[in-house]
């Protein structure tokens, strides 16, 4: 099955206003109600398909938030493997070891897509750990008898009976299986994944696939009674050779088209979990574990999906590793303006960095606060090490280096860090060859057993003798600007980053602090407990429970994406961010904002748009096109040595004096910023005097309205073709329409992709559901 830890390497209305203010910012079209009471619901800046009444009700409360129970005010989510079956004679970890009490959703990991795009756990059987396999003898393993399958899938249902507000989901690709899949021998299927699922070979969006891909998930959570759907994507982004070396063929010639095919896939989810979860009468969840590196996210453009997601847990983790010769902490919450990495990149040196380090949980969180809010992301934490040996300079290893005289095979590595190996490795991945790769990489009780200069009885389980002695002494240090412990033995020059109840209770008092929807821990079988029978660390729950409690009677999490008001009438204008260089050539990063009139007003030259973006990127947007944008107020300014301060920037644009944008306009400018950002958020644009919201941020208590009306819009009727010239059927807002269909509409003749209601032709986008066969 897939190794232990690679899978994750590197890398949030009026009844009378509901119907009108979805319209024309996407969600509704005319003619289709949306029951005012599932709006209340609705998260802030959660897209809500169109003609789709979504049950929120049945997860979210009428302020938006996520019902959880009432001891779970922040989410605890865990991923539980599939492979620590315990049939190879290592320690199990089962559905019956989860902390059940402890925690709020369980993410099994994973599913994968198979040769035909299909959402797949492999073929049922006795040795199929997800449907097939069972436990004799194990107590707490029976199988449940009234389900049609057994393993875990099984086991995970059958104590969801007892513990009804834990919610599951079936995590789809990882490290290993993004781009393939192993087959029932183990042997991994170079299949192409989510790479050829999503994006085809030219670059673009691969619609058929995705449509197979997103029937088959909702397909497979109604058979296997999962809650959602969480997608481990990694990577779509433009930069070169990110993610398993296996994929790069794949991978690499399709980069200028990943992140379109990923917003296509993310959308289509979207939609047919929202049709299905209202036939159901629940809402199905779609997540996502994001990257947290700075420079993959730099060729993920503005992150623009989002919208379609209930939250975004942040892979937070695998910040420092092997792969390179940097030694530091594999999960720092915060930058301590000495990373060896960055500061060899001179990102503290370089003005328009703004001396910010983006190697860090806090930076990481705070670039996605910018487009959500706090309530809707999770901060990632690692129940594993990372580490170096052989580590040269440094304080206890701290920002030392230690250069690998050759990289492993397979690696796609030409110059990498020494990893720690043998007893400093008890995780590690092994290559084609079943050979080491050297990696440091340990569950947080044997680390704590290395702490304490303790030889587990489990060590032989992993290939080393009952009689293995440690060499040297792991001392335990703990930096506290970064919030990360670590472990140094200075005679092997070994240097192990940790997690422990320090500095876990340290990042659940930040999350409490800053209003953020909780953790995310890869993997539950890492924590750790005392046996003191004997003598030593096993598996358990300590840190989960630490964070639990910390939980438990806290405030609940912040479920707007401003941290002011924003105006409650919202008219439909367009912003979009779009032609994003790729790779390396993307710096500095020059998008294009494109602002386009939907309006029947003509907005003046000098009409003012103000937006906000995250603090993660320094305080230096500009433009390159008349349109005078500048940052007019920052929560934050320098470096981020122990944190950013605050979550936004403010900016300001005008129209150029001599520039109206007439309805149905559009207009464009270059923007210019540093760092990578999300997609800018809660947007104004003041018109006569007056400031509205845009319909596009979909936000919650908003209504759609005219410019100067303070009334909702009327739905504009079709425009008449060419007598006779138009042949097919006209669309009809309330009809239903199976894919492949053809009608008429506004003088084009339309064909739907997928099956449809509601949803306006030539209203839906390139990536919609209408496809424009031309004029009529």
């Amino acid at each position: 099955m897939q190794s232990p830890t690679r899978t994750r390497a590197g890398a949030s209305l009026l009844a009378a206003g509901a119907a009108a203010a979805a319209l024309l910012a996407g969600m509704l079209s005319p003619g289709v109600s949306h029951a005012a009471s599932q709006e209340n619901c609705r998260p802030d800046g959660l897209y809500a398909t169109p003609g789709v009444d979504v049950p929120y009700c049945s997860v979210y409360d009428t302020e938006g938030r996520e019902k959880m129970g009432a001891d779970h005010q922040r989410r605890v989510i865990g991923y539980f493997t599939g492979w620590r079956t315990g049939k190879n004679g290592q320690p199990a970890y089962l559905a019956s070891d989860i902390p059940w009490d402890k925690v709020t959703h369980i993410n099994y990991a994973f599913g994968h897509i198979d040769s035909s795009h299909k959402l797949s756990v492999g073929a049922d059987g006795e040795k199929n750990a997800a449907t097939g396999m069972t436990w004799p003898g194990v107590t707490g393993a029976e199988m449940d008898p009234a389900l049609p399958y057994k393993g875990h899938f099984n086991l995970l249902n059958k104590f969801k009976k007892q513990h009804p507000d834990v919610k599951t989901l079936i995590s789809v690709g990882g490290w290993a299986e993004t781009g393939g899949y192993f087959d029932d021998n183990g042997v991994r299927v170079n299949s192409g994944g989510f790479y050829s699922m999503a994006t085809n070979a030219d670059g673009s969006v691969n619609q058929a696939g995705i449509n197979t891909f997103a029937d088959s998930a909702v397909a497979f959570i109604k058979k296997y009674g999962f809650n959602g759907v969480d997608i481990d994507y990694e990577y779509p982004t433009s930069m070169k050779d990110a993610g398993h070396p296996a994929d790069f063929p794949v991978s690499n010639a399709r980069r200028g088209g990943l992140n379109k095919g990923y917003a296509a896939l993310m959308k289509t989810l979207r939609e047919k979990l929202d049709r299905a979860g209202a036939a159901d009468g629940k809402h199905y969840m779609l997540t996502v574990a994001a990257p947290s590196s700075g420079y993959l996210l730099r060729g993920m453009e503005t992150f623009q999906v989002q919208k379609y997601l209930d939250y975004v847990n942040i892979m937070s983790y695998d910040l420092h590793g092997a792969w390179n010769e940097y030694v530091g902490p594999n999960a720092s919450l915060f930058d301590d303006g000495k990373d060896a990495e960055l500061a060899s990149a001179n990102v503290y040196g370089s003005a328009q960095y703004g001396g910010i380090g983006y190697l860090n949980t806090d930076w990481a969180y705070h670039y996605f606060r910018g487009s959500m809010p706090a309530g809707r992301i999770n901060i990632g934490l690692p129940y594993y090490t990372r580490g170096h040996k052989n580590v040269q300079g440094g304080t206890d290893g701290l920002w030392g280096k230690a250069a690998a005289a050759s990289c492993p095979a397979g690696s796609g590595l030409t110059k990498c860090g020494d990893g720690a190996v043998g007893i400093d490795n008890l995780w590690h991945d092994k290559d084609d060859n079943g050979k080491e790769s050297p990696a440091g990489s340990n569950p947080m009780w044997h680390a704590k057993n290395l702490e304490k200069g303790i030889v587990g009885d489990y060590v032989t389980q992993y290939g080393f003798p009952a009689d293995t002695r440690l060499t040297g002494t792991y001392v335990r240090k703990y930096d506290s600007t970064l919030v990360a412990p670590w472990l140094w033995n200075s005679e092997k020059k070994v240097f192990l980053s940790t997690e422990d109840e320090q500095s876990v209770a340290a990042k659940a008092d930040y999350v409490v602090d800053r209003g953020i929807g909780g953790t995310m821990v890869w993997e539950l079988a890492g924590d750790y407990d005392w046996n003191a029978a004997k003598g030593q660390y096993e598996i358990g729950d300590t840190l989960t429970t630490s964070m639990y409690e910390k939980f438990k009677s806290a405030a609940p999490y912040g479920a707007k994406k401003s941290n002011s008001p924003l105006p409650t009438d919202a008219v439909d204008i367009a912003v979009d961010f779009t032609e994003f260089k790729l790779g390396d050539s993307n710096y500095p990063i020059t998008p294009k904002l494109k602002i386009t009139n939907n309006t029947s007003a003509t907005l003046p030259g000098g009409t003012e748009f103000q937006f906000d973006y995250a603090t993660a990127a320094p305080a230096n947007a500009s433009d390159q096109s008349g349109f005078g944008t500048k940052v007019i107020k920052s929560d934050h300014t320098g470096g981020n040595t122990g944190g950013l301060k605050g979550d936004f920037h403010r900016v300001s644009l005008k129209l150029p004096a001599w520039q109206s944008l007439a309805p149905g306009g559009t207009v464009e400018l270059s923007f210019n910023y540093y760092l990578p950002v999300s997609t800018p958020s809660n947007w104004t644009v003041n018109i006569a005097g007056t400031a509205y919201a845009l319909a596009g941020d979909l936000g919650r208590g908003t209504k759609l309205v005219e410019p100067g009306s303070g009334s909702s819009p009327s739905p504009s009727p079709s425009e008449p073709g060419t007598p006779g010239a138009c042949t097919a059927p006209a669309w009809n807002a309330t009809s239903e329409y199976g894919g492949g269909v053809t009608v008429s509409h506004a003088s084009h003749q339309w064909k739907s992709k997928w099956w449809t209601k509601g949803e306006e032709p030539g209203r839906t986008g390139e990536w919609g559901v209408w496809q424009d066969l031309g004029a009529c």
